[in-house]
């Protein structure tokens, strides 16, 4: 037999509003309760019924995930800990492919409020021109993921500590002897591209680097543009003796311009991207990256959803999650010992 609601919340000892209160993310419930309801809708493998809570709520049991490029790896791993914590729940997930296009994402909002769905995440297109302000005026719960969108007190934010991840990445090429470091920035609009380019001025100036235009070129975190901007790197009088590459995809490209001028990555150039997709550890040489903590990133997204969905109705909050700098040959001195600095 199925279990109910009724059986979760006798087996917790709590009542059944107490289980649907938990099952929905409200974080008034006491932490020993909350703990029990969960231990027994795991020991009962209890379900959550979509159909009931769609009538109560009047809006469908479905969450839109809007990314801006389903093609790269980072928002692939994002999406699986959304999905992982909201089918836990209860939940479905559209997934959308914005393609950093503001017009493509403005209509994917408009299909979420026409579906009726009951929250959205967003990586946004711009930390300027994306706009959730029909979303929040008809009630639907938004957080954003990845990407700042400035001004809104209602939206909450999860993101990764991108300024601190590209002074960790400096920092590491600075102390193996690099000096012409050169960056391969993102579309400037967009917030973790802007955070990741002032932290690479920032280990710059704290380690008495100047900070040089020349060697700062901007792609679109897309291959191709990885691929034209170290090109155009490579072109310089005095080319550099490093880069850095703010996103997985742009590294690639990086890799196939300096690879295409016939160079050795670490001893012409060495290499650090942002990021650290499952294929960074088998190139050759392996790829020294600022690894994310992808998966958690979107897990804790998707509880800060159930929790809005729930009623919380405070500020916005932001959390910040911490990445890691994954060392290896990319950038080191041939023979040199390889570590993982946190």
């Amino acid at each position: 037999m199925t279990p109910t609601i009724a059986d979760v919340a006798r087996a917790a000892g709590v009542s059944t509003a107490t289980v649907s209160r938990v099952l929905n993310g409200n974080t008034e419930v006491n932490r020993e309760l909350a703990d029990r309801v969960h231990k027994a809708v795991s020991e009962l493998s209890y379900r959550p019924s979509r159909i009931a809570r769609s009538l109560r709520t009047q809006r469908t049991a479905v969450w839109a995930v809007i990314i801006s490029d389903i093609r790269n790896p980072f928002f692939t791993e994002m999406v699986r800990g959304v999905e992982d914590i909201a089918y836990a729940n209860g939940y479905s997930l559209v997934l959308c492919n914005a393609e950093e296009d503001t017009a493509k994402e403005a209509e994917y909002l408009r299909l979420a409020l026409a579906e009726r769905m009951v929250g959205v995440i967003v990586a946004p297109a711009s930390s300027t021109r994306t706009d959730l302000t029909p979303l929040l005026e008809r009630g639907v719960s938004v957080v954003t993921v990845d990407r700042k969108l400035p001004g809104n007190r209602l939206v909450d934010r999860v993101l990764i500590d991108n300024r601190g991840g590209a002074e960790m990445a400096v920092a590491h090429l600075v102390e193996n002897g690099c000096r012409r470091i050169a960056c391969i920035g993102g579309p400037p609009d967009v917030s973790t591209a802007a955070e990741r380019l002032a932290g690479y001025k920032a280990g710059l100036r704290s380690h008495g680097i100047r900070i040089s235009a020349q060697l700062i070129s901007f792609g679109d975190f897309r291959e191709q543009g990885g691929k034209n901007a170290m090109e155009g790197l490579l072109a310089l009088p005095a080319p550099p003796d490093a880069v850095f590459a703010l996103n997985n995809l742009m590294t690639l490209g990086a890799l196939t311009a300096i690879a295409e001028r016939g160079l050795n990555v670490p001893d012409s150039i060495a290499v650090v991207g942002f990021d650290d997709p499952s294929w960074a550890a088998l190139l050759r040489p392996p790829l020294t990256t600022v690894a994310q903590p992808t998966y958690d990133l979107g897990a804790e997204t998707a509880r800060m959803l159930l929790q809005r969905i729930g009623g919380y109705t405070g500020t916005a909050r932001e959390l910040v999650l911490s990445p890691s700098l994954q060392v290896r040959a990319s950038s080191l001195p041939s023979r040199q010992p390889l570590h993982t600095q946190r």
